[in-house]
């Protein structure tokens, strides 16, 4: 397959494969069958497309060629005898399904197959980091690997992992279908937290050439969206939704031409998409006159503070203080602590911020390149730059993504010409 023509079916393959195989899981009921008949499907695509062309409606080719493989292999697998039960059972769970999709559609407005496989994969009966890792990996499309990175575990242990919560799906018998109005509360937060774990491999990507994956980015907005759709006045899915809209507002103007990371302080801010910006604060906005607050609306606050602001320099530093301190009092952890610390030295001086940064490193909570990035911007500022220099290659050594890596050793080695600029 020739370059272009290999772009154009690879975008095509982005595309189509979350919804694709979202519909043959909800016709077959087997997250696996539904993978290996979809690949299979796309295999075929790649060998015949560019030599008899594109066809008219490529998901619907798509689709039917994976169901018939999809039957064809229940065939094999089955007696003589089971064949036809089997093919009438398959039958049976498309109709049922059509009939679940009018349900709910006159019940919620929500007709999306891939908003029921989120829920199906965070069903209660599965561990929380397997509900998040399954729908990674069956609706955003990550690699095993990718999703190993961004739950801290080895590959292998995270294969497993799916392996095991697909089993569990297929013997629990677990519904596919979105969940009654009774039962929404307690299965949000799970699904929440998988839209916002998509969005942030897409806002800054662990693997790859580039360091924004803006279809994963879009497809967790988009998400964002639907579940806004469904439950209306829910204030921490207006909130993520709100987050989500005020990070992707600046895409454009957060990497140079070469991929390097740009500051948050120098970045372009007429390059940011305005319209989001607007759209994510007033969400915001009304979420917290609901008089509920959670850590999304917290952190859509705060980053609201950051994008309306008129320059860098004119950032309400003060309140975003305030509202860190209250995020952690909600949601504690130590990747907070360290934002108010950062917080806290653009609002009361350097020193204050790294002392709180100092007291986070004697604890030993956080083991990730951030701390000792901070750290080093903060010495930097203070003019202790061998100090700064060793915690600048203490975060080197921890860090991974490759944009961030290079961020790191740019900053660093602008110590000796002092043009340092801040964080981004």
């Amino acid at each position: 397959m020739a370059s272009p023509e290999r772009e154009r079916f690879e975008q095509l393959v982005r595309a189509s494969s979350g919804r694709l195989l979202a519909a043959l899981i909800a016709n077959l009921g087997d997250i696996d069958l539904a993978q290996d008949s979809l690949a299979d499907a796309f295999l075929a695509a790649a060998q015949r497309w560019p030599r008899d062309g594109y066809p008219d409606d490529p998901d619907a080719w798509l689709y039917t060629v994976a169901r018939r493989r999809a039957l064809d292999h229940i065939r094999r697998e089955s007696t003589r005898a089971g064949r036809e039960q089997a093919t009438l059972a398959i039958d049976a769970e498309v109709r049922a399904d059509r009939r679940v999709e009018t349900e709910d559609t006159l019940r919620s407005g929500v007709e999306d197959h891939r908003l029921r496989l989120v829920f199906t994969c965070c069903h209660p009966a599965l561990p929380l980091d397997a509900r998040v890792a399954l729908t990674l990996r069956t609706l955003g499309g990550l690699t095993t690997g990718e999703i190993a990175r961004a739950f801290l575990v080895p590959e292998t242990t995270m294969a497993q992992r799916l392996t095991r919560a697909k089993r569990k799906i297929r013997v629990a018998g677990i519904p596919y279908r979105i969940p009654t109005a009774t039962e929404l509360p307690e299965r949000i937060a799970a699904v929440l937290q998988v839209v916002y774990l998509i969005f942030n491999e897409g806002y800054l990507a662990s693997d790859g050439d580039s360091p924004i994956r803006r279809d994963l980015a879009d497809e967790a907005i988009r998400l964002g969206r639907l579940l806004q759709e469904l439950m209306p006045g829910a204030p921490e899915v207006e909130g993520l939704l709100a987050l989500m809209l005020l990070h992707h507002s600046r895409r454009d103007a957060r990497f140079d031409g070469d991929g390097d990371l740009i500051p948050l302080e120098r970045q372009d801010r007429a390059r940011w998409h305005h319209a989001e910006i607007a759209e994510g604060a007033a969400l915001v906005e009304q979420a917290l006159r609901r008089g509920a607050p959670g850590p999304f609306q917290l952190q859509a606050a705060i980053a609201a503070l950051s994008a309306t602001a008129p320059t860098f320099a004119e950032t309400d530093w003060p309140q975003m203080v305030l509202l860190y301190t209250e995020l952690h009092r909600r949601s504690p952890s130590p990747v907070v602590e360290l934002n108010r610390a950062v917080a806290v030295a653009y609002a009361r001086g350097p020193d204050a911020g790294l002392m709180l940064l100092d007291e986070l490193d004697r604890r030993g909570v956080l083991t990730t390149h951030l701390l000792p990035a901070a750290r080093a911007e903060l010495l930097a500022r203070l003019s202790r730059a061998e100090e700064a220099r060793d915690a600048y290659d203490a975060a080197l050594q921890l860090a991974t993504q490759p944009a961030e890596r290079r961020f790191l050793e740019h900053r660093r080695a602008a110590l000796d010409g002092d043009q340092l600029q801040g964080r981004s």
